[in-house]
């Protein structure tokens, strides 16, 4: 290509301005690691530097900074990455895999949103309409083993949901963190019971669930 050639194709490229929606996702991309490190005191300046745009750019996709945290924390607090994560699990694979998986992925969700927590402040954060989707989810990976468990497996995925949660936040604990191992050890045998040892041989949970 001639030099000539290439200057017009790069012309051509610029000229091809990116899409409103694309812009606007690309915009609030940037924002989320701003509002966790600097919640709302965020600057414009700021914004427009992670961004790579100019701050007028900000004004016109949003209006304002405040329509822009708020499409910041809509999509943080989406709760559909979670599920098409919670969907990807193997119903097939061991039943004490499934629950390490599990355990991982809704303690993260936990833990995700109370990073941001500070940012929304008073407001509260909405409830997705379809909360009850993740019982469903989390059901249908334990269906193959539903005639071994204690409980349906709705039930069941409510329980792990209430243990995910408390575990996500070591200051109701006093302080003591519990691993992922722990906690799914305490969900199939509970105090006592089945050695531990038996269904987990080998502990190395986070690294094989990320």
């Amino acid at each position: 290509m001639t030099n000539d050639a290439a200057t017009e194709t790069q012309s051509r490229s610029r000229a091809q301005p990116m899409a409103v929606d694309d812009r606007k996702a690309m915009i609030i991309d940037a924002v989320i690691p701003l509002l966790l490190e600097h919640g709302r005191a965020m600057t414009s300046r700021q914004i427009a530097e992670a961004a790579g745009i100019a701050e007028g750019t900000i004004f016109r996709a949003f209006g304002d900074k405040e329509t822009l945290v708020q499409a910041a924390i809509e999509k943080y607090l989406d709760p559909e990455p979670l599920r098409e994560a919670l969907r990807n699990i193997d119903p097939a694979l061991p039943l004490e895999n499934k629950m390490r998986a599990i355990l991982y992925l809704l303690r993260e969700r936990f833990q995700s949103v109370m990073r941001i927590m500070p940012v929304i402040g008073a407001q509260r954060p909405p409830v997705p309409q379809e909360r009850g989707e993740f019982a469903r989810i989390i059901a249908q990976i334990l269906e193959p083993e539903a005639g071994e468990l204690n409980w349906p497996p709705e039930r069941v995925a409510h329980l792990l949901r209430l243990i995910s949660f408390s575990s996500a936040f070591p200051a109701l604990n006093e302080g003591i963190e519990f691993s992922i191992d722990d906690l799914a050890r305490m969900t199939l045998v509970g105090v006592a019971g089945t050695s531990p040892h038996v269904l987990f041989p080998s502990s190395d949970t986070e690294a094989s669930c990320s």
